[in-house]
């Protein structure tokens, strides 16, 4: 059993209201510091696969099929086996 914990953002190119609205509401709490801010998801999926080749491939097929959106979004990921208890 693997665990594939992805992130999602929008690509740089692609206006981020959510992100734009968290900034100014930052900003209004006196965090003028915070310069900038993009909103993402975050996704765990615990995947049954014989080895870890096997769920990046099972990972990347959800990636591009379901959780992200090629056009907007990019996406990151890693792979932890799980340990059995």
């Amino acid at each position: 059993m693997y665990q594939a914990k992805i992130i999602i953002t929008l690509r740089k190119s692609i206006l981020d209201p959510q992100g734009k609205a968290v900034h100014h509401a930052l900003e209004s709490l006196g965090l003028e510091q915070v310069k900038e801010v993009r909103i993402g998801k975050y996704v765990e999926v615990t995947i049954d696969a014989a080895t870890s080749k096997e769920a990046d491939e099972i990972t990347q097929k959800a990636c591009k099929k379901l959780l992200a959106n090629p056009v907007m979004e990019d996406y990151n990921y890693s792979i932890e086996e799980l340990k059995e208890q």
